[in-house]
Formats: structure tokens, sequence, C-alpha cells
């Protein structure tokens, strides 16, 4: 029945289109652009990892950039993507390796990435190599409630595994592989081993986000789209909820902070 309803409520752009395919990222960003609802709720993103640079040297950098539209917030950043897609600065190599010199970056940003990273425990390397002291990685990602769990397991398409034993999954593609519980695994389930493998991170914050806006807006692959006039109403009535959020939040704001060595 769930497989039935997401397939009659697809967004027509991307339906049919393999998830690793290039077009399918350019359409989700014409996507995100002709949402209004969509595009409020990633400013609203955008703001959260803005707010999180921390001054001084050093460059930022965008994971994952494709879709989105992170420029019109923060305009000095470098986009990038493991894809050949227009509009971003950097393509990445497909191993994982960050082509920026040692302690080179102020901030490494990432929306909807980490739980697309087979292999975590090589990222956090390469990233505590290229961030200096006193940066940080800031990400809006999936995360782990009762609420997010039924949702995620049951109306979307990537894999979602909070019970998996393992921080890393079987890389199928760039995007097609995934595990959407990750994040909640490293900085929750598993925080201590975390802090005891990747001592040069601090978990500084995590701020747990959204139960209902997303599923609204209809994200980047269904079709229905409410007007934007409605998305701060609809966020209103989310904080004011947010004594729930525990057990209903479908995001976090996760930030970590880069230790001095």
């Amino acid at each position: 029945m769930a497989a039935w309803l997401n397939s009659l409520l697809q967004h027509p752009l991307t339906k049919g289109l393999a998830v690793d395919d290039p077009e399918t990222t350019r359409r989700r960003r014409e996507i995100i652009r002709s949402k209004p609802f969509l595009r409020r709720l990633y400013q609203e993103w955008y703001s959260l990892l803005a707010a999180a640079l921390p001054p001084g040297a050093g460059q930022v950098v965008e994971l994952g950039s494709g879709a989105g539209f992170i420029k019109e917030l923060v305009p000095e950043v470098i986009t990038t993507e493991v894809l050949a897609v227009d509009g971003v600065d950097i393509v990445l190599p497909a191993d994982g390796r960050l082509p920026f010199p040692d302690r080179s970056l102020r901030a490494l940003l990432m929306t909807d990435v980490l739980h697309h990273i087979s292999a975590p425990r090589r990222f956090f390397m390469e990233a505590g190599r290229a961030v200096r002291p006193g940066g940080v990685m800031a990400m809006i990602e999936p995360w782990v409630t009762p609420w997010s769990s039924l949702i995620y397991r049951r109306l979307h398409a990537e894999p979602f595994r909070p019970e998996a034993a393992t921080w890393e999954f079987p890389s199928q593609g760039p995007l097609s592989g995934a595990n959407g519980a990750l994040p909640w695994i490293l900085f929750e389930r598993d925080r201590r081993r975390f802090a005891e493998e990747f001592p040069q991170w601090t978990i500084s914050r995590i701020e747990l986000l959204m139960p209902c806006v997303y599923l609204l807006s209809g994200g980047v692959s269904l079709r229905f789209a409410p007007p934007g006039w409605l998305y701060p109403l609809c966020r209103f009535a989310e904080q004011r909820l947010a004594f729930l959020n525990p057990q209903t939040a479908m995001f976090a704001f996760c930030l970590l902070t880069r230790n001095e060595d």
C-alpha cells in the first residue's frame, strides 16, 4: 500500500529516474526552486548552518551541494558534489578524499549527506585533517524517534536501520547507498565510542527539528506542494510543540567542533 501511494504521489520530474543519475540531481534543484514551501524550509536549514560558521581564517565548504542553493545565504562557500552536475565548484573524487590542504577549512557544511557516507570512519579522519582547530562541521540530517522511524521505514525509499551493528554499510552508489539512521547512531547511540575514536571532534550541539513540515512539503520526491505563505504557520505550530521533539522529530541540526590536537 505504501509503495502504491508513493508511486501515485511521486513528482513527475524525477519519476523513473535512478537516484544516482546526475539528471535526477538537476531536476531536484528545479523542484526545490518551484515549491515555495520547500524552498522556505531549505532557507531555514541554511540559516542554521550559516549561523554556526566560526570567525577567523579558512575556507567554507559544502558537501553534497548538487540540488541546493546555499550560496544565496553563504556567498563565500565552495560547493561540491560527487556527481558531475552543473553549478558546483568542485566534483569530489569517489574515494572520499577531500582535496583541501591540512587545516585549511573553517567549516564543512552538509544537508542530508552524512547518512550517504558508507565509510564514516575514513570520512571523519579526512575531515579532521582538513578542518582547522576551532573549525566546525555543521549538518542537517535525519534523526531517530518513534515517529520518524515509522515514516522513514514505511514511506521513504532509503534504508533506515537504527539497529545496525556497524557504522559502515555496502557502497552501492553515491546517493542510493545510505543508512538514514547513521547520524543518530554516531552522535547518540554510539556517542561514547565516537568520542573515543575521534577525540579531535566534540559534539557541541544536537537540536531536534521538524516533525511535520518536511512531510507537508512533499520534499524533492513527491508532487504535492503547499503554498509558501503556509510555512511560517506550520513552523509556529511545530515550535509550540517542541517539547514533543524527542518522540517526533524527523531531523536534527548537528554541530561538531574541531579540537586542538
